[in-house]
């Protein structure tokens, strides 16, 4: 491994926090993982009998009630529920308690692509049936993409600088990647950083079926999510959320805390070329690669495996493929790749953030997720997706990819502690 890239102060990771498609915390989630196992299904939340698509990956189970005041959870929209759920495991597994230190260290940047829309669209059916005066006075401060970032500042009680990234699909990598920057340049000594999305509403299913975004195997929902298979025909929504507490490795080492992981690199490019498409070159995407691996003293032939954004749209899985081999060269084939959202569903703003917290599994773990439902790989797709069954490896150094609607490209790079 090379180092001339690298400046600035080390960042650990020291708690994650999920909830998922696929459990209610680390444990469970990564256990659905490592199976192989499918989280997506025919949407209980709402009828969607007159829709394109019948099925997404909602969070089963989850009452938020067992985890937050009765009060609270009930002026909280459900992305921002997950969020403060993921936050409190996220501490609890780190030993971090904000009220107990210098509670204006701990910064928070938790990234949302859409925010409270269950809540708006809700209150709009309100508006329409009963008037303006049965609105409720939380309708603002639910719907609000950063209500996320605040409702965890308020759950955990850090008091340094809360604020929400939206990017699109990349919103809760680059919040990470915001949350690596301010520790790296002494700004905070502790980021609660991640992504939190509940976008499994009839307006966003209704809308993204009208981009033709979605997939409609509505025969067969735990198959339909399938990155780079030649029969893929769109991503499959998802909820949930995933935080992750970063120090400087200092203030970690001072307290005692045990790293799980060092957050090495991040770097962000756009494609400025559509509102929907990624750039057919794959150039812009691949600069985030090479400039992450560049920002954490890194090269190609360091890198042991790569969570693909991997979205199941056609043109995101042969224009990604297309990134990796311009980013890493021969690299690329020899480096396993898969996308978890085969399991999961694309958490959209929160999709990065739940993978990125992935990664610090796999590299505890020493094992590769399986990218499921890869039975018959498209001829343009033609790596080491990790087809249908996990796989176990000497892994030290690792990628995620995250890109959004807009041209947003961003990458972060874990590492195992002290690697």
């Amino acid at each position: 491994m090379t180092s001339s890239g690298f400046s600035g102060r080390r960042v650990v990771v020291t708690g994650v926090g999920m909830v998922s498609p696929l459990g209610l915390n680390v444990s469970d989630t990564w256990c659905a993982i490592a199976a192989g196992q499918s989280g997506i299904d025919y949407i209980t939340g709402f009828d969607a009998e007159a829709f394109d698509t019948r099925f997404a990956a909602e969070v089963k189970g989850f009452n938020p009630e067992n985890y937050l005041e009765r009060k609270d959870a009930r002026r909280m929209d459900r992305f921002a529920q997950f969020a403060a759920v993921a936050a409190q495991e996220a501490c609890s597994q780190a030993d971090l308690n904000p009220r107990e230190m210098d509670r204006y260290s701990v910064h928070v940047v938790v990234g949302s692509g859409i925010g409270g829309i269950s809540t708006l669209t809700e209150q709009h059916r309100v508006l329409l049936d009963r008037g303006p005066r049965r609105v409720t006075p939380f309708l603002i401060p639910m719907m609000l993409a950063d209500m996320g970032s605040a409702q965890v500042s308020m759950v955990t009680g850090a008091m340094g600088a809360n604020y929400c990234i939206t990017s699109s699909c990349s919103s809760g990598a680059d919040a990470i990647g915001v949350g690596w920057d301010l520790i790296r340049h002494s700004k905070a000594e502790v980021v609660l950083a991640g992504g939190a999305e509940a976008p499994v509403a009839p307006l966003s299913v209704a809308g993204f079926n009208a981009l033709r975004a979605l997939s409609r195997q509505n025969e067969n929902p735990a198959g339909a999510s399938q990155p780079f298979n030649r029969n893929r025909d769109g991503f499959v929504l998802a909820e949930g959320a995933a935080i992750m507490v970063l120090e400087s490795a200092e203030h970690a080492a001072a307290r005692g805390a045990e790293p799980i992981a060092e957050l090495r690199g991040y770097a962000a490019t756009s494609d400025s070329h559509h509102l929907t498409e990624p750039n057919p070159t794959g150039q812009s995407a691949a600069t985030a690669v090479t400039e992450a691996l560049a920002s954490a003293g890194l090269q190609p032939s360091d890198v042991d495996y790569l969570n693909a954004h991997g979205t199941s749209t056609p043109l995101n899985d042969w224009h990604e493929t297309k990134a990796l081999k311009l980013a890493l060269g021969d690299d690329a084939y020899r480096i396993p790749v898969s996308s978890t959202k085969s399991m999961t569903g694309h958490l959209l703003g929160a999709g990065g953030a739940l993978e990125a917290a992935l990664c610090t599994r796999v590299l505890a773990e020493g094992l590769m997720p399986p990218t499921i439902n890869l039975d018959d790989p498209d001829d343009e797709c033609d790596l080491d997706y990790v087809p249908n069954v996990a796989r176990a490896g000497d892994l030290n150094v690792v990628l995620s990819n995250s890109f959004g609607f807009g041209g947003h490209n961003s990458v972060i790079v874990l590492t195992r502690p002290g690697r």
